[in-house]
């Protein structure tokens, strides 16, 4: 950016500068006259240095604490730390000093300080030594000591303001070396600035509270759809020393603009009530419904005064969606329904009416397909970053954070050295306190620059602080608290300042785009199976009495699929996919065909029966049940064609059995295929196919028919051989019939007739 040209600052006086160089010489000597002592000497050092830390490096200085960060007059410099010995040898004969001076020259000087890592006769300082130096008698190998300095700030010789190189450096000896020589240093930065600045840099802080995704899109049976978490990793976070309740105690009295994933609140409320936990194929009561309660309490106290940004629900991946989603159908629409849904959400959890008008693309990365995106859902201001929209015009420096894109959208342009000044380890107070000095020197160096006027700067650091970085992050801006060459804005009010004419609003081309960033990103499958996942949740919530039981949990875990929580998770994220689209297709498979075993019709017409079953809590309806003859000529269904239809309806856990009217026209076999469709004729379900056997005359009714024959066979040998008795008794006369007698019994069946059989049902299953 601007800063190539850090022209700014105050140099020290040439007597100064004489007298420091002069000290320098004096204790580079000894340094010298050892590299005079010959090629042995040199070979037997270059020998030590392959197997252990020599010369400046060979004790380990760590700046614990440095109080204040930025002192005033009348303060004591007070400064901790650790010494570690990281050689072979002991060293002996210490000591422990302080080295200031002189200013640097702009931003750039800053970085090229905090580069260094070994000391440097004639760029360090010298030390400040007499009684404010600390003797340190032996330091065994391997050994640490802490260390601790105070220092009047009017014994520093600080005269203009400006930012200062401060070190703190170990001389000693040790049995390779009989001088004392530097053998360890650390360098920060002392910013110096005795009254307000007239012009202050107005300063944005971006304080974020995002976090991965927790919630499933299962969901309980009962009234309340007791919502499931995958783990309850999200208590750990909240809870006392957690990472987001320390975001939130920290962050409660600083001027920050909090920048909101609206998924994480919700998260949240569902745990203040019943939730539960999945752990292997079960899932557990939740117990800790008071860590979420106090949380959102404090949350929505730290909050209730200052400015809210709500990022769409679930921190969609905009760069992934702009660079491998965008031509997957209906993935534009996912995150216009994230941008409504955010703002709902921070004003029902924390009932204040958040910002819905800034995207930020991961890392204030952009190209034309990134801006895009994400103002397709409305956004009209895009959070980028000042290493992705570089400054070419040779600004002498840093110009103002809004500027102009074209098509009615502001880039708010994060300063990259502010932002990433604190990643890394902060668990490590050294680093830690490192972080702020830097932080400190580059505020006010770019304070200092020359420009037309004050400026606007937006600080955004990583999208998840750990819980050391926030304390990094809380520590440097209770530095500026006092205002003595910044003042807070907050974001909204940022992205309305007046854009610097000067300053570029080119957005780069997409080969620009960083290619770390583009590997993290989530593959074209990805959006392919969220596409799949979601056209099985429309056809499902079309036959459903009550469908936004099964929508909105479902929407929100489509939405948690492109998170930007998932880059560099790509086999979690998968699996994630994956169990959204397993468990609606569990559900999808709760309302069935019920198999069949095959079917022998008993005549020529019957009724087929197909039962159907719903095992949802709700009921089901929308939905047609169609059943096809696959031989038509054989089997006729209804009215005598091969497609019958029937609407279905069934109440929760119930089940329907719905009967087709089939006739027949020739004995054999018909294959029937029974499949659900919606009624907008979209088939549900799998196909179910059963066998129907016709079979005019079957065996039961030849089983009948030869009954009928053996007693009519054994009727004419009873009547022939009554009459020939009869006969041999002389009652038979002239062939007369026999007259009938009370005691014979009636017919066993009735006479035959032509007329085809009433219509019957037989049905095995």
């Amino acid at each position: 950016m601007a800063e190539a040209a850090d022209f700014q600052g105050m140099k020290p006086s040439p007597a100064r500068r004489w007298l420091r160089r002069t000290a320098s010489l004096i204790v580079g000597a000894p340094l010298i006259t050892g590299l005079l002592a010959g090629p042995a000497a040199l070979s037997a050092q270059a020998g030590q240095a392959a197997k252990a830390p020599t010369g400046s490096r060979t004790v380990d200085v760590s700046l614990d604490t440095l109080s204040p960060s930025a002192p005033v007059e009348g303060d004591t410099l007070s400064i901790s730390g650790t010494l570690t010995n990281k050689g072979k040898k002991a060293v002996t004969d210490a000591e422990v000093d302080l080295r200031v001076g002189p200013t640097l020259s702009g931003r750039g000087a800053i970085d090229e300080a905090a580069e260094r890592t070994g000391y440097l006769p004639g760029s360090d300082p010298a030390k400040l030594g007499g009684k404010y130096s600390v003797k340190v008698s032996k330091l065994a190998p391997g050994v640490s000591q802490d260390f601790t300095l105070a220092v009047p700030v009017d014994k520093l010789d600080l005269d203009d303001e400006g930012v200062y190189q401060l070190g703190v450096s170990l001389t000693g000896k040790t049995s390779d070396y009989a001088y004392d020589q530097v053998l360890g240093i650390q360098r920060t930065f002392l910013p110096w600035q005795p009254e307000d600045s007239k012009g202050k840099t107005k300063l944005t802080f971006l304080w974020p509270l995002i976090a991965s995704a927790h919630v499933t899109a299962e969901t309980g049976s009962d009234e309340q759809q007791t919502p499931v978490f995958s783990n309850d990793d999200l208590a750990l976070e909240l809870a006392p020393g957690g990472r987001l309740e320390q975001l939130v105690s920290l962050g409660s009295p600083l001027p920050v603009t909090w920048v909101i994933d609206p998924d994480l609140l919700a998260s949240v409320d569902a745990m203040t009530k019943n939730y539960r936990v999945r752990v292997g194929d079960k899932t557990v009561a939740g117990t800790n419904q008071a860590i979420a309660k106090k949380w959102l309490n404090d949350l929505e106290g730290a909050v209730k005064d200052g400015k809210v940004v709500a990022l769409p629900f679930a921190d969609p991946d905009l760069a992934s969606i702009a660079h491998r989603g965008k031509n997957v159908s209906g993935t534009l629409s996912h995150l216009q329904t994230a941008t409504e849904v955010a703002g709902k959400t921070v004003e029902t959890v924390l009932h204040v009416k958040p910002s819905t008008d800034f995207a930020w693309p991961v890392d204030g990365a952009i190209d034309p397909s990134v801006v895009d995106v994400a103002t397709s859902a409305g956004a009209h201001k895009v959070i980028a970053r000042s290493d992705s929209l570089d400054e070419t015009g040779g600004l002498p420096y840093t110009p103002t954070s809004a500027r102009p894109i074209g098509g009615g959208t502001t880039a708010v342009v994060a300063d990259h050295r502010l932002s990433t000044a604190f990643t890394g380890d902060m668990a490590k107070a050294g680093a830690s306190t490192l972080a702020v000095q830097k932080f400190l020197a580059q505020t006010l160096a770019l304070t200092e620059q020359e420009s037309d006027g004050e400026r606007s700067i937006v600080v955004a650091p990583q999208r998840a602080p750990t819980a050391a970085q926030a304390q990094t992050m809380a520590r440097a801006l209770q530095a500026l608290t006092p205002e003595r060459w910044t003042q807070p804005l907050d974001l909204v009010a940022a992205a309305d300042e007046k854009p610097d004419a000067q300053a570029t609003t080119k957005v780069p081309r997409a080969s620009q785009y960083p290619k770390k960033l583009r590997s993290q990103e989530l593959p074209t499958q990805a959006f392919q199976d969220i596409r799949t996942t979601q056209d099985s949740l429309n056809n499902f919530q079309v036959i459903l009495t009550q469908s936004d039981r099964v929508v909105t949990p479902f929407g929100n875990a489509i939405n948690r699929s492109v998170s930007t929580s998932w880059r560099g998770r790509p086999l979690e994220a998968q699996r994630y996919r994956d169990s959204v689209r397993t468990y609606l297709q569990s559900l999808t498979d709760e309302v069935q065909l019920i198999a069949k075993s095959d079917v022998t019709l008993s005549g020529r017409s019957a009724t087929i029966p197909v039962t159907v079953q719903n095992k949802l809590v709700q009921g089901v309806d929308h939905l047609v049940l169609r059943l096809t003859s696959g031989n038509a000529t054989r089997l006729k269904l209804n009215d005598g064609g091969a497609v019958a239809e029937k609407p279905i309806q069934i109440a929760g856990g119930h089940s329907q059995s719905v009967k087709f009217d089939a006739s027949a026209n020739a004995n054999g076999q018909a294959h029937v295929t029974a499949r659900l469709f919606t009624t907008d004729n979209v088939p549900y379900g799998e196909a179910m196919t059963f066998t129907v056997k016709v079979s005019e005359v079957t065996p039961t009714v030849l089983l009948v028919i030869a009954g009928g024959l053996l007693l009519l066979v054994l009727a004419g040998i009873r009547m022939y051989t009554h009459r020939k008795r009869a006969a041999a008794d002389g009652t038979v006369e002239g062939g007369g019939g026999e007259p009938e007698q009370p005691s014979d019994p009636r017919p066993d069946t009735g006479p035959e007739s032509g007329a085809p059989s009433g219509p019957g049902e037989k049905v095995d299953r």
